[in-house]
């Protein structure tokens, strides 16, 4: 699912850059690897543990942002009678962290990557996450090898899991896979993403799924000042994400009919949350009937239109209650969907950046293999849901503070100016501090005043933005 993506440009000794660095220094955020753990990465690079599996032949491709080096999935796709197959091959972390041993300690303790604006801290060391563990182009990696049929509408068909030896012959990225679709010269396996995505999409309708096409936002330094820009996602971003999801639903089901495994769930938004949400839309002149539900509205939504993009940062929020659940034993749990997937899912797409996704691997491979899991799987599933949540709280809370941070540098430069806004929220013991959503430039802050009428537009005044403080606020005119 998707996360707030912000990044910047600009000299690292600029105030928003500085600010960033202060932050991670604030939250103790890890800078560097323990010299044991670099020394057990750099031996596990240079010996894995190597699958009996070859899918060497198949020409698998990566498709990723640019220069990106942590290349978690690669795929290929191809017809198979009426319908397709899709071959995802997932970095099998497993090969090179030893359960119990320093590199599977540290990934513990930093549970995820986490993604500052500036920077990233890896949850592994670079000579894996960037080289030996990463289905880098032309390169014999070991790899958790997924086997997919669908028939002709997307339906999955058959599902096989095992441990491959692959190697990717291209790394792609989602402008020049669009631009060569678009064109009709991608080859067959690219090509087949339109259609397998697309199909995808549309089953994802039926079964009242949501997939959030989060922009980017980019904040450009110029003359000591910042501008704000949002990427907006190509559908063949849309398309890629499906055969995550895909994969993921796969997992999902193939450790429910197991009886042991770990999902991730979402219950269903709360009423308070939606209605924010509402009041967010009338903020930012969006239409949304009372007779329209939040699913339909979304796919209503276009990426480009800055409005839009800025309500779409903002349904990430109803995402926050997603959780970890595990079962074993063949109990099952009360609870096994995910509200936005609109079906059991489970997180295995992304083992170089998530610590749950290298258990559910294994899992997985038991499943299929008709075997128990390795006892370490089982050892650590238990306390795994505390583990994932903790590192994902801390992952929230550096996407909050870093959009505080930028957005007091977009602000720096207007305090005194007057917005025009609407009161999206108000806090129920405090009456006279609440939250506005402005329209331009689209962000988000504290607002102060006597009266704050929730839901109604408002003009407020810009007091205080600075990136050092990492907050701004408003007062009502």
């Amino acid at each position: 699912m998707p996360r707030r993506r912000i990044s910047v440009t600009g000299a690292p000794e600029a105030p928003l850059r500085a600010a960033l660095a202060a932050l991670r220094s604030e939250l103790g955020v890890p800078e560097d690897f323990p010299p044991e753990v670099r020394q057990a990465a750099e031996q596990a690079a240079r010996d894995p543990a190597l699958p009996l599996g070859d899918a060497t032949d198949i020409p698998f491709f990566t498709l990723d942002p640019p220069g990106s080096e942590d290349l978690d999935q690669a795929v290929h796709l191809s017809r198979q009678g009426t319908g397709y197959r899709l071959r995802y091959a997932i970095a099998d972390v497993a090969a090179f962290v030893v359960p119990g041993g320093p590199l599977d300690a540290e990934a513990h303790r930093r549970v995820t990557t986490l993604y500052f604006p500036d920077e990233r801290i890896p949850l592994h060391p670079a000579v894996l996450s960037e080289g030996a563990a990463s289905l880098l182009p032309g390169q014999t990696r070991p790899a958790v090898l997924w086997t997919t049929d669908l028939d002709e509408a997307g339906r999955t068909l058959a599902v096989d899991v095992r441990r491959a030896l692959v190697r990717s012959r291209a790394r792609l990225d989602y402008a020049g896979v669009q631009r060569d679709i678009d064109a009709g010269t991608a080859e067959e396996p690219v090509a087949l993403l339109k259609e397998v995505g697309e199909a995808r999409e549309r089953l994802e309708t039926e079964r009242g799924g949501i997939s959030l096409h989060v922009p980017e936002q980019e904040i450009i330094e110029y003359d000591h000042a910042y501008a704000l820009r949002y990427r907006a996602p190509l559908p063949a971003d849309g398309w890629n994400a499906q055969l995550s999801l895909l994969t993921g639903m796969a997992a999902a089901d193939l450790m429910l009919a197991h009886g042991t495994g770990i999902l991730r769930t979402l219950p269903a938004a709360p009423d308070g949350a939606v209605a924010r949400l509402r009041r967010t839309a009338i903020a930012l002149h969006i239409d949304w009937p009372h007779h329209l539900s939040y699913a339909a509205l979304v796919r209503r939504l276009d990426p480009y239109d800055p409005h839009h993009a800025a309500f779409l940062q903002e349904c990430t929020t109803l995402l926050r209650g997603a959780g970890y659940t595990v079962f074993q034993g063949g109990g099952l749990p009360a609870h096994t969907l995910h509200a936005a997937v609109a079906a059991p899912y489970a997180h295995c797409t992304a083992p170089l950046r998530r610590l749950a996704d290298r258990y559910a691997s294994e899992l997985c491979l038991a499943a299929v293999a008709g075997q128990a899991p390795p006892d370490w799987v089982l050892a650590a599933l238990d306390a795994l849901p505390a583990r994932m949540a903790e590192g994902t709280r801390r992952a929230g809370t550096v996407e909050r503070e870093c959009v505080d941070i930028v957005e007091a540098a977009l602000l720096k430069d207007r305090v005194g100016d007057v917005f025009e806004g609407c009161v999206v929220d108000v806090d129920e013991h405090k009456p006279t501090v609440g939250t506005v959503q402005v329209l331009t430039p689209a962000v988000i802050g504290r607002v102060e005043g006597d009266h704050l009428p929730l839901g109604e537009r408002v003009s407020v005044r810009l007091v205080r933005a600075d990136p050092g403080t990492a907050k701004i606020l408003f007062t009502v005119v």
